[in-house]
């Protein structure tokens, strides 16, 4: 009988095969539960982790009323049923970022398995008919406490990580010692770091054999992975973006590669919930350019009050640009934005140098990202007409206000962790576009307790400029953007309000009536910040 007992846990280990990979997905997205991240997560998505149809396993304390036969039928039939909800529910959910079956999630199917097989062969080897409604009842109980099963196995193998952590950092390092022609430049801020590292690798490569660290690869472990995956041993420069959640995580990051120049882009809100205060993200920032040699250089921005207010603690060579600012060392004017791009002049003030560039990019933040790589550029002796040529051939920046053809409709990617002076460009981006203008967003994460008042004002310049239809991601999470749109009285028949970003494609197809039609993806949010519809 127990042959028949063992093999009603078929559906069940379906069942949790299926769960456990979501798990495993947003532990992966959760940065592994860095800093209690996944934990945060559980607890923030009560709908998500809690009300589930497996929650209904309580139901097996019947089972002690049953004959053993019921008893298997209605298990296996329970968690048949409920296999088959829960994988057309994932089916229907917009996943935008897949699990990564990486070795370190392979390592972590083996503990989590092996945590699912020790009950289940006990159970099996000590099988005693009068308590099989209790099996079933601690079976469904781990399986609904899926998330906290795969917390417990990643906490487990965490010595293991750390040890695979340290021989691949070890591996990186020798590789970095032994290139001794390699000089190390680091971006960090608050917002615009890929696109500045991405504009730097463009124009640099006119003149030097510079390698850039890929995607968004900005912490140790991603860093780790493109010196060993990736840097060659003809290149001359290496472009390492910084990216941080909290004081000391840049620090680390420049004690490992070392750089001798640093550029520092915007200071603003970005990650305020992790870093505590705007102090906070003030210093941790600065940890680039204080980590830099005497003989280094950083590159800072005139036009940004926490750079300037700063008192820097390091006697490295200080380069400042601007736009706003005219005392800067370099600056940009005669700014013309179209939907074809834009064109500036830089100043060097010094120098008294006058040059004109144009580039396919748009928005004034990237005049800024351009502005800092010319800056460098030219003190490592590139010459004018190399940065002109380099600013010219600089590539659109994936997912950073991207044009891309949609039928009549052109997207206007800007979706990845907008903030409160990216989106206010971009709007003001979609607000010189020609025909109907739609912007599709779920609005800004990561504010701490400002978060509801920069959403707030978001939707108020959302309606006070002239954009035609405004699609929003999320009914909850929305909610300040909505509140701001009625402070401004934005026709309310022009609000659209989704739980999927994937139905907004049809819509905006629709709304724009099959003529001309512009459409801002600002911000695409991680699978975590999916609502659940209920």
């Amino acid at each position: 009988m127990s042959e028949y007992f063992v093999l009603s846990f078929i559906p069940f280990i379906l069942y949790v095969v299926l769960k456990t990979k979501k798990s495993f997905q947003m532990l992966q997205q959760n940065w592994y539960n860095l800093d209690q991240r996944y934990l945060k997560w559980i607890f923030k998505n009560p709908w998500k982790v809690f009300i589930e149809i497996d929650m209904f396993f309580i139901v097996f304390v019947v089972m002690l009323a049953m004959d053993m036969i019921s008893a298997m039928i209605l298990f296996g039939v329970f968690y048949l049923v409920t296999s088959f909800l829960y994988y057309q529910s994932n089916k229907k959910e917009q996943v935008k970022l897949k699990l990564a079956f990486t070795k370190r999630v392979r390592r972590l199917s083996v503990t989590t398995m092996i945590l699912y097989l020790i009950p289940l062969f006990s159970i099996c080897f000590m099988f005693d008919v009068n308590y099989i409604a209790y099996y079933y009842f601690i079976m469904g109980a781990l399986a609904y406490l899926n998330y906290f099963v795969v917390l417990v196995a990643n906490t487990i193998n965490l010595p293991i990580e750390h040890q695979v952590f340290l021989y691949y950092k070890r591996k990186a390092t020798r590789k970095l010692s032994s290139m001794s022609q390699l000089d190390v430049i680091g971006i960090t801020g608050s917002y615009g770091k890929t696109s500045s590292k991405n504009i730097l690798s463009d124009i640099l490569n006119v003149k030097y054999n510079a390698f850039a660290t890929p995607k968004n690869f900005n912490t140790t472990y991603g860093m780790i992975r493109a010196i060993n995956e990736s840097l060659d041993k003809f290149n001359d420069l290496f472009i390492a973006e910084m990216g941080a959640f909290k004081q000391g995580e840049i620090k680390e990051l420049c004690d490992f590669v070392r750089p001798k120049y640093g550029i520092l882009t915007r200071i603003g809100t970005a990650h305020l919930e992790s870093f505590g205060s705007q102090s906070n993200i003030q210093k941790g920032k600065f940890e680039l350019i204080e980590s830099l040699p005497e003989d280094g250089v950083g590159i800072l921005n005139k036009d940004d009050a926490l750079q300037v207010s700063y008192h820097l603690k390091n006697k490295c060579h200080i380069i400042w640009i601007g736009i706003e600012q005219r005392d800067a060392d370099l600056y940009a004017e005669n700014i013309h934005l179209s939907e074809h791009g834009t064109s500036f002049d830089i100043v060097w003030k010094k120098e008294n140098i006058r040059a004109t560039f144009q580039t396919r990019l748009l928005g004034k933040n990237n005049v800024y990202n351009i502005l800092a790589a010319v800056a460098l550029g030219k003190y490592l002796g590139m010459t004018i007409d190399q940065l002109v040529t380099g600013v010219k051939q600089i590539r659109p920046i994936e997912h950073r206000l991207e044009l891309k053809p949609f039928g009549n409709v052109t997207l206007i990617e800007d979706d990845y962790n907008a903030n409160p002076i990216g989106a206010k460009e971009a709007i003001e981006v979609l607000a010189m576009m020609p025909g109907k203008k739609i912007i599709i967003t779920p609005g800004m994460i990561e504010l701490g307790p400002k978060q509801y008042e920069l959403n707030l004002e978001f939707g108020k310049q959302i309606g006070e400029s002239s954009i035609d239809e405004v699609i929003l991601i999320g009914k909850e999470q929305t909610r300040p953007i909505q509140d701001g749109l009625k402070v401004v009285d934005y026709n309310e028949k022009h609000v659209h309000i989704l739980n999927d970003v994937k139905l907004a494609f049809p819509l905006i197809q629709k709304l724009s009536g099959g003529k001309k039609a512009y459409a801002l993806i600002e911000n695409d949010l991680p699978d975590t910040f999916n609502e659940k519809t209920k």
